[in-house]
């Protein structure tokens, strides 16, 4: 395996030199090619590297809809010494070319765009009897990282066994998600799913493959999670499972007052032994309270419910939910009255489900189900998810929810604040979080028109500005930052270990160009 330890001295003052010296001249990456370049004519990739008009248009659009950019080719790997070659020819070449891995093109800005390069589909290895290795006895799952999460979730579940971090949306790649954090109302109590993973394979910008974990290449272990593709391609992934509930105690509660809701969450997160999910959001004056998300209130209620929405202008509501099975289902029962009893929710707004563990999970694919047949999937998502300290949240709410949202009117879709503890993550993983010990995610999940994303766009810029104005040190997930100089206030103090990682995993800067980080 590929090793990472230099001798302490000098590795110190070169990077003393380096840092002092790239701080002072803006990065660049003039040294990728354009078009044209021969490397389609190369034999290793026959059959699996093309230029075909409908897969180059592909990979040129994502989830988001509101870019196009176009790579050259796109590679269809049956293997990973396949993307492993293309990195080293690439870095061989003078000059090198752009490459990103791309999963299930779940990103909202090109962010796994290689223009005049080659988007690696990684969805092409997969394999329907392989791809996951399970360890009863280790309680751990050996994962290709282009395996979506529900086949995860399916594969583990057979055996009795389940991950415990998950995103709301399980139709995303293992390698997208541990490349940006992997978030949900589980994070409260489990951490990200960054913070659930034991071991990695990663092919570097040098087009070298490395096993990593704590205690073998922590650099580039804690490098590659959450770390936007930067540092190298993450091909294998050893997931933390635990014994997989049956069913889940899913409650929801209606809020007027922001102070009370936010308390009652901050409170609920505390307990040490307490909820398996919770999640906040923000319910607006635009129709039926339940959105594509999920079908939850019960239509004799839609009445009653917009109708304190309307009194409101907006209201607030707290989602939680308890696992359980057949030997602690009375024990829960009892745990959820005693919550009920201890909310300070508007009392008559309290809503109950008892589902499965897996449709819990999985309860986003049925609303996706229904846009795509309605042709309402495929549409521009301009989508802002942001970091709020916890300090900071009150003044969030009056001057974004009660202030930028409903002055606009525009606002559509799903809009999410809840609460983490930074002591679910590690500080030594390279996504950007608050320094408070709470801090809240908060998420603008919009679905617009072709003809009018920008308008969200524009909102979204102005609820950013008026966060920088305010001083309220708010961080982009999932982030998107137009300069350098954006991302260098994005990862504040920790951008001179970004980029030194950078300039050790992936000098040539090959990798991950559509994150406009280093372009």
């Amino acid at each position: 395996m590929a090793s990472y330890n230099f001798p302490s001295q000098i590795y110190l003052l070169v990077i003393t030199i380096f840092i002092t010296t790239t701080l002072l001249t803006p990065v660049t990456t003039n040294n990728t090619s354009p078009q044209p370049w021969n490397i389609l004519s190369n034999t290793n990739f026959a059959g699996k590297l093309t230029s075909a008009s409908s897969s180059v248009e592909a990979a040129a659009i994502d989830f988001g809809h509101v870019t196009k950019i176009f790579p050259s080719a796109v590679l269809n790997p049956s293997s990973v010494q396949d993307i492993t070659d293309l990195i080293k020819l690439s870095f061989d070449s003078q000059p090198s070319f752009p490459i990103a891995a791309r999963g299930h093109g779940h990103s909202f800005r090109g962010q796994a765009a290689a223009k005049d390069g080659v988007v690696v589909n990684m969805r092409s290895m997969v394999k329907e009897d392989r791809g996951i290795k399970v360890s009863r006895t280790g309680l751990y799952a050996d994962v290709d990282s282009a395996l979506l999460w529900i086949e995860v979730l399916n594969k583990t579940l057979e055996l009795g066994l389940t991950p415990v971090s998950w995103t709301d949306y399980l139709y995303l790649t293992v390698g997208g998600t541990l490349s940006n954090g992997g978030i949900s109302g589980q994070t409260s109590r489990y951490g990200p799913q960054i913070s659930n993973v034991l071991e990695l394979d990663v092919i570097t910008g040098k087009g070298e493959i490395a096993t990593c974990s704590n205690d073998m290449n922590s650099d580039l272990f804690y490098a590659a999670l959450g770390g936007l593709g930067q540092f190298g391609i993450i091909t294998r992934a050893r997931i933390k499972l635990e014994l997989a509930p049956k069913r889940a105690k899913w409650l929801r509660f209606l809020y007027t007052d922001f102070s009370e809701f936010t308390r009652d969450q901050e409170r609920l997160i505390s307990e040490t032994d307490g909820l398996d999910f919770l999640e906040g959001s923000v319910m607006l004056d635009h129709g039926p309270p339940d959105n594509w998300r999920s079908t939850y209130y019960p239509p004799s209620d839609h009445l009653r419910i917009v109708s304190m929405i309307k009194r409101h202008r907006l209201i607030y509501s707290l989602e939680v939910v308890k696992y359980y099975d057949e030997t602690s289902q009375h024990s829960v029962n009892e745990e959820m009255e005693e919550l009920s009893d201890s909310l300070n929710y508007v009392r008559g707004f309290m809503y109950e489900k008892d589902v499965t563990y897996m449709d819990f999970l999985n309860r986003v694919r049925t609303g996706e189900l229904k846009l795509k047949a309605k042709g309402q999937w495929d549409v521009p998502h301009p989508w802002l998810n942001l970091f709020v300290p916890k300090s900071q949240i009150s003044r969030f709410d009056y001057g974004v929810f009660k202030g930028i949202i409903l002055r606009n009117n525009i606002t559509t879709g799903p809009l999410l604040v809840y609460p983490m503890k930074r002591n679910k993550w590690n500080d030594h993983m390279s996504t950007a979080i608050p320094e408070e010990d709470v801090f809240y995610a908060v998420g603008f999940l919009r679905s617009a028109e072709f003809d009018n994303w920008e308008a969200y766009d524009k909102e979204n810029m102005e609820i950013l500005k008026f966060c920088e104005d305010a001083k309220m040190d708010v961080i982009q997930y999932l982030p998107y930052h137009a300069s350098q100089e954006g991302w260098v206030r994005h990862f504040g103090p920790r951008w001179n270990i970004f980029l030194e990682r950078k300039h050790r995993y992936d000098p040539k800067m090959i990798l991950s160009p559509g994150q406009n980080i280093f372009q």
